[in-house]
């Protein structure tokens, strides 16, 4: 008898009629296949893990640590930050760590970087811009004897030196681990007792997040009135009819963005297409003030997202038996009547799913804000990519991403309960 025979008689089954075990052998070679499939899933899947973290994960976790890291100052000043660490936070620091802080001041000045250090005091101290920066500008030219006694002459350069405030401001910005940017970005701040109390200056993140959020809901609205009705006509449409008409509704994805919001800007001018028709029809007598406003941000992504409800909820709705109508039209109900009970509850996931997409795509919009919305339309967006572009300070700029991707993460969890129990209802 052969291997074969043998290994096929024990896998044979017995008299009543229930296989027997595998050889230690057929178990080694079933693993080692297994091991092998695995393996070869993994290498195939290698490249898009790798994208994934690169263009997704490591930027995300990059822009989460520099919301808390703040390395700018201490790499500046850290002699004056050594010797602030043993202050009380009473009174003026030591006269060494005033000398300290007036020879670093010469050297940043030689180095020309003293306006790095004067705009990251500026944003805890309001006025230390001009103070540090001037100040700098005198210490420059001193030499070693001179700065021995630094203290009176930072003190003779200007008497703000001699204000507390000042010091409490630059040790806290000297922190290298700190939540301020995110007390900023909810419009909070530290007394001096260190308790967290509301911005006493102007608050201007939650009301902006407010607008935001509000903005994205009405062009969220706006999409599902337009693209509902479309929708389902497309859905009905014949097959060839309905493939003519989608090519007019996938047409402005093969149109640059900037594109078209340059088209909404000649649009809405003051003395654009849609004042002059106005005008002609006798329905305004004097240009209406419509580019630069909120008004006009919310008209243009509307333009701009309505496809991506379009798409969710023709998918959906091209799955609804049409015979579901017909039955409830043939058992006496009215159109009206039957398309609320029937076809909108079916349709419910690609609304929910297109509703979703575009708000979620509307809160983190940048460009067509910037380019129509003037300042009466910007959003979050916006703002952030000022703190980045001009003011350079990437920690506010971080802490206010990080919040707008809580903010994202909450409301597709909000999302995902809603539809799964609603699946789980209908199941």
């Amino acid at each position: 008898m052969n291997v074969s025979s043998t290994s096929a008689s024990a896998r044979a089954p017995d008299a009543r009629g229930a296989a027997t075990a595998l050889t230690p052998a057929e178990v080694q070679a079933e693993r080692r296949e297994l091991q092998r499939r695995r393996r070869t899933a993994l290498l195939l899947v290698t490249p898009l893990l790798a994208f994934v973290l690169l263009a997704f994960v490591a930027p995300i976790a990059s822009m989460l640590y520099r919301s808390v890291y703040n390395p700018a100052v201490v790499e500046l000043i850290p002699e004056t930050l050594a010797e602030l660490s043993e202050w009380d936070g009473d009174g003026l620091p030591s006269d060494a760590t005033r000398s300290a802080m007036a020879r670093e001041l010469r050297g940043l000045a030689q180095e020309r970087r003293a306006g790095v250090l004067a705009a990251a005091v500026n944003r805890a101290y309001p006025g230390a811009s001009s103070l540090i920066n001037s100040t700098a500008r005198k210490m420059r030219n001193l030499k070693d004897e001179e700065l021995r006694n630094g203290a009176a002459l930072l003190d003779a350069a200007d008497k703000r030196w001699t204000q507390t405030e000042l010091w409490r401001a630059i040790d806290e910005v000297g922190a290298v681990y700190t939540d301020n940017h995110y007390l900023t970005a909810l419009d909070l701040e530290r007394n001096a007792a260190g308790e967290i109390q509301q911005r006493e200056s102007a608050r201007i993140y939650l009301q902006l997040y407010g607008k935001t959020l509000g903005m994205a809901l009405v062009i969220t609205l706006l999409c599902i009135v337009l693209g509902y009705p479309l929708a389902w006509y497309l859905s009905q449409a014949p097959a060839r009819k309905a493939n003519m008409l989608m090519i007019f509704v996938l047409l402005p994805f093969w149109t640059s963005l900037l594109v078209r919001t340059t088209a909404w800007i000649a649009l809405l001018q003051t003395n654009g297409v849609v004042n002059s028709v106005l005008q002609a029809l006798y329905i305004i007598n004097e240009p209406l003030e419509l580019l630069y406003t909120r008004v006009a941000t919310i008209i243009a992504m509307t333009h701009i997202l309505l496809p991506f409800m379009i798409l969710p909820l023709y998918s959906v709705m091209r799955g609804i038996d049409p015979s579901y109508m017909r039955a409830a039209l043939s058992m006496g109900s009215r159109p009206l009547a039957a398309f609320i009970r029937i076809v909108l509850p079916l349709s419910l996931p690609g609304l929910s799913a297109g509703a979703l997409l575009v708000f979620i795509i509307s809160v983190g919009y940048y460009i067509t804000p910037a380019l129509v919305g003037g300042t009466d339309g910007q959003m979050i967006s916006n703002l952030i990519a000022f703190h980045m572009q001009q003011s350079s300070n990437w920690g506010l700029a971080a802490a206010l991403g990080s919040l707008l991707l809580v903010l994202i993460l909450a409301l597709y969890w909000t999302y995902d309960r809603l539809v799964g129990a609603r699946n789980i209802r209908l199941g």
